[in-house]
């Protein structure tokens, strides 16, 4: 079972740890383990709404960081960015797994539901700093598991639109989480 009780701590002893880890240190694994389960589960859990099912795909996720932390770079923003870019495209693959399924008994992805339970998240205030299109574009993204593709049919714009309101969207995030 993952925790989320431990606080994340700065970017700094996260990617030295991390370093220790793509060295094989057990014990710097376990430290890293506890400081980013918790935020690993909880980006997980946001995007597949099932606990059980994000316990699981966060087992993956800390599997991956692992065996892969030697491929841990500077150019990849941090080292909890790192870790939680590794989570969303986990969750991400779940999500379109699951999709798939659906689309072929004809269920599709509920944008008002997932709307309403973020009105209770922390993430939801963020969110609503967002322009109405970068708002619906991460959410049918990053929620609803949908490609860039679909989210341009979703929305009735282009592609080229759709990724300029995600990537503009994100970088409004990431300005927001740096001056908190």
């Amino acid at each position: 079972m993952v925790s989320r009780t431990r606080a994340v701590p700065t970017a700094a002893p996260l990617e030295r740890l991390l370093g220790r880890v793509a060295c094989g240190d057990e014990h710097a694994f376990a430290e890293l383990y506890d400081a980013i389960a918790g935020p690993v589960l909880a980006i997980v859990t946001r995007i597949l709404h099932d606990r059980d099912l994000a316990e699981e795909v966060a087992q993956e996720v800390l599997l991956e960081v692992w065996l892969k932390a030697n491929r841990f770079g500077e150019a990849d923003g941090g080292a909890l960015a790192w870790v939680l870019t590794i989570a969303h495209q986990r969750a991400v693959d779940r999500v379109r797994y699951e999709h798939a399924r659906d689309r072929r008994t004809g269920q599709r992805f509920d944008e008002a539901g997932t709307l309403d339970e973020l009105a209770h998240d922390p993430v939801s205030a963020a969110l609503n700093q967002l322009t109405e299109p970068q708002r619906r574009s991460l959410i049918l993204a990053y929620y609803g598991g949908y490609t860039d593709h679909e989210v341009s049919t979703a929305l009735a714009e282009s592609v080229t639109v759709v990724r300029s309101n995600m990537r503009d969207g994100l970088i409004t995030l990431r300005d927001m989480e740096v001056r908190a």
